[in-house]
């Protein structure tokens, strides 16, 4: 295909941004949802949301992406596994403690993903990027410095929900570095459908079908809105895997809590009760600041390398 005016490297930047936008957003719709609704239940809506849209989508414009039901690779099965476990740990943990707490948490995720794409993918690194990752491990210090004091003072913070989200973020690492390897010969939006599927079928017992029937409109709005966060973040995630490299994608994804934090302040200020909310010092926003900053040095100062076009 020709120039279309956008390189591939920005594509991949702007799609990891869209996923990280959404991300940002999801624990405080997850906690919400979980007063309705049980973990195994929510995971079972999300996947099955957005493999059925894949499935329907691809039954009426493509029917032969369908045929990677029949004969899926093993690091494809691997990864819908690690998925899978991503998200029930992720929940499971997030159930037990809170957004802001969740989402510091689970983002040794992206950090190991950013060694996996050093390590594993041989991606190279410059003195720039190194003083951005520098600068932003500082903000992250700055900005969670309130959340890793409580830590270090309550030795029971590191309790069943550190435990759980500890779990979900290595299974993501195993799910991204697989994806981030399948995506290279198969359709980006092909191998999601797969992904949400399979866990979606082994959910099916755990769920609790009832209790959706009891639910109002706006809570059936919050639960198809975690559909759709699915649906358009991990797409989104997948193709940013397809035009840029690994490490860049793991920075842009670590700025999604700044999301959840800002968001919980906003909710804070108008005293809203339907949600336990958080309020941010000075020095986390300087914090915010210096993340944001070095992500940014991070990934405009890379070398440029040549990925896949559309």
């Amino acid at each position: 295909m020709g120039n279309s005016g956008i390189s591939t490297n920005l594509k991949g930047v702007l799609f990891a941004c869209l996923t990280a936008f959404l991300w940002g957003f999801l624990p405080i719709f997850l906690k919400v949802a979980l007063n309705y609704l049980d973990p195994n239940s929510i995971v079972w809506f999300r996947f099955t949301f957005a493999g059925g849209v894949l499935f329907i989508y691809y039954l009426f414009t493509d029917r032969k992406q369908l045929q990677i039901f029949k004969r899926p690779p093993v690091l494809l099965v691997i990864a819908a596994l690690a998925l899978g476990l991503n998200y029930i740990g992720f929940l499971q943990g997030l159930n037990y403690t809170s957004p802001s707490n969740a989402q510091i948490i689970i983002q040794t995720g992206p950090i190991l993903l950013a060694l996996v794409g050093f390590i594993v993918y041989k991606e190279s690194v410059n003195l720039k990027q190194i003083g951005g990752f520098a600068i932003a491990a500082i903000g992250l210090i700055l900005f969670y410095q309130n959340q890793l004091k409580g830590f270090i003072d309550d030795p029971d913070a590191f309790n069943t929900g550190f435990i759980w989200i500890e779990i979900g973020a290595v299974a993501w690492v195993l799910y991204a570095a697989l994806q981030k390897k399948l995506v290279k010969k198969h359709p980006a939006q092909t191998l999601n459908m797969f992904l949400y599927g399979l866990p979606a079928l082994l959910y099916i017992p755990s769920a609790d079908f009832p209790a959706f029937t009891d639910l109002s409109f706006p809570v059936w709005l919050i639960v198809i809105f975690l559909g759709l966060n699915t649906l358009i973040a991990y797409g989104s995630l997948a193709f940013a895997f397809k035009y840029t490299e690994a490490y860049k994608v793991s920075i842009i994804v670590t700025l999604n809590p700044i999301i959840t934090l800002i968001t919980m302040a906003v909710l804070s200020s108008f005293q809203v009760d339907w949600i336990k909310t958080e309020t941010l010092d000075p020095t986390s926003m300087i914090g915010a600041t210096c993340v944001i900053g070095g992500a940014i040095i991070a990934v405009f100062f890379a070398k440029a390398k040549k990925v896949a076009k559309a």
